[in-house]
């Protein structure tokens, strides 16, 4: 962005716009020292200079001055075009969002007489949750009359962990029959990068072309 106009004016507009990435990063005539250290658009050490040389230089290049490091002695500026980076901040940021993972705790409900084509969809969804990276919370409840046996629950419960368990460890369970239920919490295993198989003596080397 060149310097033209009133250079506070503009680096007032820069605040109200991308006022989420500038702090208090000071541009142009808004830096206050009298001397600076210069580093030009290229990277360049140029050393300490006047305040005014600095300003100077920089409109040549229709560029700004930025305050890189307002508590060096002298502070260190920088040519660039402070629009195109506050522009590339806030794009990287959005990438940054795109990428991280958002984790939420989702719930599978099963009861101890689940039918069998029933338990292979809970498991398939639960499956699915884990590849997504979720935690899967397990809950399974009793009426009244099947508390008489409430070991049939807790075998359909280990039965799903089990076939999980290539996918997910156990974070925590519950497997008391307070309030006629029990709960067992899933999160999905890091992958572990498997360490390569060492020769023995006397043998050749594995080739990875095979």
């Amino acid at each position: 962005m060149a310097i033209t106009g009133d250079p506070r004016r503009q680096c007032n507009r820069q605040t109200r716009r991308y006022g989420a990435i500038k702090t208090n990063t000071r541009t142009n005539e808004e830096i206050s020292s009298r001397e600076v250290r210069l580093i030009d658009e290229n990277g360049e050490q140029l050393g300490i200079v006047p305040i005014d040389v600095a300003l100077e230089r920089a409109r040549a290049k229709t560029l700004d001055l930025v305050e890189v490091a307002p508590d060096a002695a002298p502070p260190v500026c920088r040519i660039m075009d402070f629009t195109r980076h506050i522009f590339e901040q806030r794009r990287k940021q959005k990438l940054a969002k795109k990428k991280a993972v958002r984790t939420e705790t989702k719930e599978i409900k099963l009861r101890p007489n689940i039918d069998p084509h029933d338990f292979e969809i809970k498991l398939k969804h639960a499956r699915e949750f884990l590849e997504k990276g979720h935690k899967v919370k397990i809950t399974l409840r009793y009426r009244p009359r099947e508390m008489r046996h409430y070991e049939i629950g807790t075998q359909v419960l280990h039965r799903l962990t089990e076939a999980l368990a290539d996918l997910a460890l156990v974070e925590a369970e519950n497997r008391g029959t307070e309030n006629m239920r029990m709960q067992t919490i899933l999160l999905t295993r890091k992958k572990t990068t498997a360490p390569a198989k060492k020769s023995q003596p006397g043998e050749a080397p594995v080739s990875s072309n095979e």
